[in-house]
């Protein structure tokens, strides 16, 4: 049975005026916001000084440099021709190898000394204020200062090779997974830890037996896929000395030998691949233990 509307009914006719009413103020916020959004990207594009006519005046430059990259491949000589693209493949590896070693020992480093400053930083278990402002502003400082400009002040300490790379990394990560770190943190179930404070459990004892079982996955996740991040990272190392495959790769743009630069990126975006692939892969297993509880 179809029941016939009486558009003409007066209560009717109020409710479709309301939700026209509605209806135009939803659009009316949504053009305002829009608007306002523009007008902030063209502000932040004049402030940063801009110059769109000088970027469409040069931007057939950049398919230029990457055409020039690429090596000369014929069928009939493949195997020449791979070969003389890919002449320093064994020192290349060597120094990939030591890239991932580089972000491998400074996630460790860094996951490390962001497990031991999280708790203090989060708000539902540090007891002293000014612990948790100290703790959380020592963090702040260690992710907002660039990776690279470590890297640098170590070189300039340490002197050339992997250990300034190692220390740059690690002292990044530990700000960054502090951070995530203490937000997992204030998100766990508190009945935990009533129960072991009622029990007359100290601070120390809280911590072990109510909050580590309770964030522990979700740490190694985040530790995983800071790792994946910290392997793009140190690629980059190399150019301020800090070891690494960085060190050919800034070596190749200086001196234009453009086939070596393709050659080293292809190794760099095939290794991070791999990495991004197997760390996911872990990540999905340590969620999927974590759920199944």
């Amino acid at each position: 049975m179809t029941l016939a509307i009486d558009r003409n009914d007066p209560a009717i006719r109020a409710h479709a005026e309301t939700y026209r009413q509605a209806a135009a103020a939803k659009r009316r916020q949504a053009l305002i916001g829009i608007l306002v959004f523009i007008a902030c990207v063209l502000l932040s594009a004049r402030g940063a000084e801009v110059d769109l006519a000088k970027f469409f005046e040069n931007i057939h430059r950049f398919p230029k440099y990457i055409y020039e990259t690429l090596p000369t491949l014929r069928l009939a000589s493949l195997g020449a021709d791979l070969g003389e693209w890919y002449w320093g493949l064994k020192g290349w590896l060597k120094l990939l190898w030591q890239t991932v070693l580089i972000a491998y020992v400074g996630t460790i480093l860094g996951a490390a000394g962001a497990f031991l400053f999280c708790f203090a930083a989060a708000a539902n278990l540090g007891r002293a204020p000014w612990l948790r402002f100290a703790v959380r502003r020592f963090l702040e400082f260690c992710r907002t200062v660039p990776e690279i400009v470590f890297a640098l002040i170590f070189v300039i300490a340490f002197g050339l090779g992997p250990l300034p790379g190692v220390l740059a990394i690690a002292i990044h990560t530990m700000g960054a997974l502090g951070k995530l770190f203490s937000e997992v943190v204030e998100n766990i179930d508190l009945k935990p830890v009533d129960g072991v404070t009622a029990s007359g459990g100290s601070w120390w004892q809280i911590v072990r037996f109510a909050v580590v079982p309770q964030v522990l996955s979700n740490f190694a996740s985040y530790a995983l896929l800071r790792f994946e991040i910290n392997v793009r990272g140190a690629s980059i190392m190399g150019f301020v000395g800090a070891g690494g495959i960085g060190q050919d790769l800034i070596e190749a743009i200086r001196k234009f030998y453009f086939t070596d630069v393709s050659a080293i990126l292809l190794l760099i975006i095939v290794a991070v691949m791999l990495i991004d692939y197997g760390t996911e892969r872990l990540r999905h297993a340590l969620l999927s233990l974590e759920h199944g509880r």
